[in-house]
């Protein structure tokens, strides 16, 4: 049983990181100015949080039940959706480290209808993902905890950034639509 949902793991992972690694537009020679700081530190935070959820393991004798697998499948099968379909929203705004290209747009199609930073709401849901299927209970909220403490930097960095282009337009956007979380501001 381990043995599978590992397999289970590694082929949502794959499949959740192939867009960016294969449909997105990485090496764009377009001017930019990017913020690298907050963005590393913000990306240190949330590794460090999918670690711990590798890493803190259910016993073997206590492997996941039927609830933890099913939901399991569901956030995955979510993650997947939500990255592909960012990453072809995103189009060339895509970027890796927060920042703005001199024709920067702000995208609010598809899922950025729905959240500002859909990409961390597909992140978190793959860390939720691994955390049912790998993690005892009591481990859970750390990793959350340090996950989420990564993702309110890189978003709050973002969203300056955003502000200062955009101004009214994003602080509208901003109102309207949550950061990564359906249904919370």
């Amino acid at each position: 049983m381990q043995s599978g949902i590992r397999l289970q793991l590694i082929v949502w992972w794959v499949a959740w990181f192939y867009p960016f690694v294969f449909r997105a537009p990485l090496h764009q020679k377009r001017a930019s100015i990017t913020v690298s700081g907050p963005t590393l530190a913000g990306l240190f935070f949330e590794i460090f949080g999918i670690t711990l959820a590798f890493t803190l393991r259910l016993p073997p004798t206590s492997p996941p039940g039927v609830a933890r697998i099913a939901i399991s499948w569901l956030l995955a099968a979510l993650a997947i959706v939500i990255a592909w379909t960012s990453v072809s929203h995103l189009g060339r705004q895509f970027r890796i480290r927060a920042g703005l290209y001199t024709d920067h747009q702000l995208v609010r199609t598809g899922p950025y209808a729905i959240v500002r930073h859909p990409i961390y709401a597909s992140l978190l849901s793959m860390l939720l993902c691994t955390l049912l299927l790998l993690t005892p209970w009591q481990w859970m909220p750390l990793a959350v905890a340090v996950f989420v403490l990564g993702t309110e930097i890189r978003v709050r960095s973002e969203d300056r950034l955003l502000a200062s282009r955009f101004a009214d337009l994003f602080r509208e956007y901003q109102r309207s639509v949550p950061a990564y979380i359906p249904l919370v501001r």
